[in-house]
């Protein structure tokens, strides 16, 4: 299938781009769904669970045509690979299936709602082989590039505009999706998670990150994000005269203060303050006025996405 912005992906033109929010936490302590692993995909194997995720999406995409901001559109397939897909009885052909109906949904999500000001881009979504908070056994390079290669495959074909993975805790994972990427043809983002010190799980600065995989790629990712961190547990590391924060692009960040540990034994669901949030990322962007592509993660909801918008279009 062909995609519609692969070979220029419209955010990197600048202007407002949103994105959604913390799917998973939504779904569960919101919605009432039991998604073992957290693992949104299994949802689409039912007519109920399919509704739902299209339920989900149809709270922001309106949001940001009112904006007239541009949307990317992130597939529910942040487990969607081979470890955690076998954790909840999945093999690799029922992994395929979910990952391309996943991509499926999303262009029928765009065929209805895309409008000239407002371009939707197609994003597949890939997570971490370990968890999001804690990298665990690290791979190297070429091990992550061919495990991680199966998912891409699968988007490159499906047709979706870029490939973007998310919660990366380590730097030999984020250049193993990028040469997979790479070699692919697909553009791709990586985003890095980074503890309340500013830094990845494993102990790396977020320069030494991005620096090292931009490296080792020849700048092969289109650009950066951060995700799953609250603002104030990152802001203090990134310097406008960096030349790596040039390469920043996209926040998604928690509502909440928690630290990741806390947060992974935390009962209940921490929104945090919308209105703060959207206060912190009009400042960021203040700050760096390239970041254009602006979402959430943990916590965070349609909104949390709206403060975002309103006060981020309020601040340019």
């Amino acid at each position: 299938m062909r995609a519609k912005y692969r070979e220029r992906l419209p955010q990197l033109d600048g202007g407002l781009f949103l994105t959604d929010g913390g799917l998973e936490t939504t779904l569960v302590f919101h919605e009432g769904w039991d998604l073992p692993c957290f693992a949104a995909f299994v949802l689409l194997d039912s007519a109920r669970g399919r509704k739902a995720l299209r339920d989900y999406f149809d709270r922001y995409v309106p949001m940001a045509i009112a904006a007239g901001a541009g949307f990317i559109l992130e597939s529910p397939t942040w487990r969607a690979n081979p470890d955690w897909g076998a954790k909840v009885g999945y093999g690799r052909e029922a992994l395929a299936r979910s990952n391309r109906a996943a991509i499926a949904l999303l262009l029928e999500l765009r065929d209805q709602y895309e409008t000239a000001a407002s371009p939707l881009v197609v994003s597949g979504a890939i997570g971490p082989r370990g968890d999001g908070y804690d990298p665990g056994a690290l791979m190297s390079p070429d091990e992550a590039a061919d495990y991680h290669g199966f998912q891409i495959g699968l988007f490159r074909d499906a047709g979706v505009d870029l490939v973007s993975a998310f919660t990366m805790t380590n730097i030999g994972e984020a250049q193993g999706i990028a040469h997979a990427a790479k070699a692919a043809n697909m553009p791709c983002v990586i985003s890095f998670t980074v503890e309340t010190d500013g830094r990845l799980p494993t102990g790396d600065t977020l320069a030494k990150a991005i620096t090292s995989v931009d490296e080792a790629t020849g700048n092969g990712p289109a650009y950066y994000m951060i995700n799953c961190a609250h603002p104030t547990h990152f802001d203090h590391v990134l310097d406008a005269g960096e030349k790596w924060t040039r390469r920043l692009r996209g926040i998604r960040a928690n509502s909440s203060r928690m630290s990741h540990a806390e947060l992974d034994n935390a009962p209940e669901l921490d929104m945090g303050d919308p209105f703060e949030l959207g206060g912190q990322y009009a400042e960021l962007i203040r700050r760096f006025p390239h970041i254009n592509v602006l979402g959430g993660c943990c916590g965070t909801d349609h909104r949390h996405v709206d403060c975002i918008s309103t006060a981020c279009r309020n601040a340019a």
